[in-house]
């Protein structure tokens, strides 16, 4: 399995008990309905791993806690702490309206309802406070505030988004 084929579910982040338990911070909104998994891919040495899951439960309502097979004993789960979970992109939940994952718009047009044709989208910024929509227009850069009410329309089968941005936000970038 390729990283490209699959989402970011989360990271280890510690160990649960002295028999193999460890904690898994997922990077989601709805953490209950990844308690049913039969196996995770994990990132060791940039290659994915495929590791089965004997049990998982919600730790804490935010954490998933998780009994992989074969790792028994705390110096089997030192070796996962901090790696990073992967699962096909066939498992994400399906969302509608103008719901989306960001891998799912990268190369969509950006049309503004006032600005016409703003770009096509190379990119989601999600490493600052404030996520941020990647354009580019004829090779500038333009940085959109990712924020709901922003957001129009998402036309997926045309692969276009619409925008309403505040105006003169584009025009600084041109």
């Amino acid at each position: 399995m390729q990283k490209e084929d699959c989402f970011y579910l989360g990271k280890i982040v510690k160990k649960y008990s002295f028999k193999g338990e460890l904690l898994v911070k997922l990077d989601t909104d709805d953490p209950e309905i990844y308690t049913e998994m039969e196996s995770v891919f994990v990132e060791k040495n940039k290659n994915l791993v495929p590791f089965f899951i004997e049990r998982s439960s919600l730790h804490k309502s935010t954490l998933l806690r998780v009994k992989f097979e074969d790792v028994n004993g705390d110096e089997d789960a030192d070796s996962l702490l901090k790696c990073h979970l992967y699962l096909p992109l066939e498992f994400l939940p399906k969302l509608t309206g103008n719901k989306f994952y960001y891998h799912e718009i990268i190369g969509y047009t950006v049309e503004d309802v006032s600005f016409g044709n703003v770009g096509i989208i190379t990119g989601i910024n999600d490493s600052t406070t404030q996520v941020l929509f990647e354009i580019d227009r004829d090779g500038k850069e333009i940085l959109i505030p990712l924020i709901d009410d922003f957001i129009k329309n998402v036309d997926k089968k045309n692969k276009i988004m619409q925008l309403e941005v505040p105006e003169g936000l584009i025009e600084i970038y041109l």
